[in-house]
């Protein structure tokens, strides 16, 4: 059976991925293509899954969207955690559901590791913690591989202890620091390969690889390393348009960005956060976990800071604006001067044609920038 169509939009904050995706749902819509006469917008952006805070998530608003139908945004609350299994398997649903109306689904997002995984199956390590991994009984465990269990009967106590009562949740860097190393430390002894992959600081991601070893009964090294020999076999016949803007035509466009956040009420978001957040972190006592969820958002470390001081000066709100816009730019990387020219009609033009089930251009033929930035040399090292 041929695979259905699905149309992936990437890139970094600020080169407007969402503009792109409603003018191809709107042509769409107006003109249609064989069977499909419309299109979904799926969000996969790790941060707009939240509810409310649409000014330091940068939403699209909703008189923007010109009525086209936005999926998987608003609808977490702030403290709650959403990982990328959850997400795939919402997205997939939302996929199955747009098909099945004849609609071409359009996934959206900065979080271009959520993408991948829902463009190509069985590519995440199974846990305990998995949506896709039903196949351990509740308390079931696996016997351990013979190098797996030399490697636990070497630890020394203390890290023997820990790896039978391993903490929940995962302890925060910033407040728990020596509980921060020693959980890495345990990982390092177990699996250093996996371990050299994340920051001791990055706790929960050092947690959950502890527990694929106790649910697994191995190492997620090896784990990933099966999964890397096998076919990539897509899901779904993929159209992926990757937005791209030269960073001295970013750059200004982003600060302006920043700004307008300012103006909108950004400072209003950062406190209702910190309202919602279960520390009551001071100037003295340290800032707030800034991995979780909706708190890793670009603006709140910055602001949250500021706002949480004793005295708030007018230099102090000059660096944490600074602070941002530099974060912003950082987490950008690199839209041409015009987007109708430059943007919005070649990409109708690729997606009529791939709907079409025609020859697409090269990806090169594009501009002199895709040129520019796709011609790179290959070097074969001795």
């Amino acid at each position: 059976m041929a695979l259905r169509p699905i149309i992936a939009i990437c890139g970094t904050t600020g080169v407007g991925k969402s503009n792109l995706a409603v003018d191809i749902a709107v042509q769409l819509a107006q003109t249609g293509r064989h069977k499909w006469n419309s299109a979904k917008i799926i969000n996969a952006d790790a941060m707009q899954v939240y509810k409310g805070m649409d000014i330091i998530t940068n939403k699209l608003p909703i008189s923007e969207r010109q009525g086209v139908d936005h999926v998987l945004m608003d609808f977490k609350s702030p403290n709650e955690q959403y990982v990328v299994g959850q997400w795939v398997k919402d997205a997939l649903n939302a996929v199955n559901d747009a098909h099945e109306k004849n609609q071409v689904p359009i996934v959206v997002g900065g979080t271009s590791y959520w993408i991948q995984h829902l463009l190509f199956p069985n590519r995440l390590a199974k846990d305990i913690n998995s949506d896709f991994d039903d196949s351990l009984s509740a308390g079931e465990h696996p016997e351990m591989s013979e190098e797996l269990a030399r490697s636990i009967e070497s630890l020394p106590p203390e890290l023997i202890d820990l790896l039978s009562s391993l903490p929940d949740p995962a302890p925060s860097a910033d407040t728990d620091p020596g509980g921060a190393l020693q959980l890495y430390n345990l990982l390092k002894a177990l699996d250093a390969t996996i371990a050299a992959r994340w920051h001791w600081k990055d706790t929960r991601k050092v947690l959950r690889n502890l527990r694929i070893i106790l649910e697994r009964g191995r190492k997620p090294s090896e784990l990933i390393h099966e999964q890397s020999q096998e076919a990539l076999k897509p899901r779904f016949r993929t159209l992926c348009f990757w937005v791209y803007a030269k960073p001295d035509i970013l750059r200004p466009r982003l600060d302006q960005r920043v700004d307008k956040m300012l103006e909108q009420g950004l400072l209003d978001e950062v406190r209702v956060l910190q309202a919602l957040s279960s520390d009551t972190n001071t100037e003295e006592s340290g800032p707030s976990d800034y991995t979780f969820g909706i708190y890793q958002s670009i603006g709140y470390r910055e602001f949250h800071k500021y706002l949480s001081l004793s005295n708030p000066t007018e230099d102090g709100f000059s660096e944490a604006v600074t602070n941002m816009k530099i974060s912003t730019r950082q987490y950008a990387k690199q839209l041409g001067e015009n987007w109708a020219l430059n943007v919005r009609g070649p990409a109708i033009d690729i997606t009529n044609a791939f709907l079409d089930t025609q020859p697409l251009p090269h990806p090169m033929s594009l501009s002199n920038v895709a040129r520019e930035v796709l011609d790179v040399e290959y070097k074969v090292t001795e």
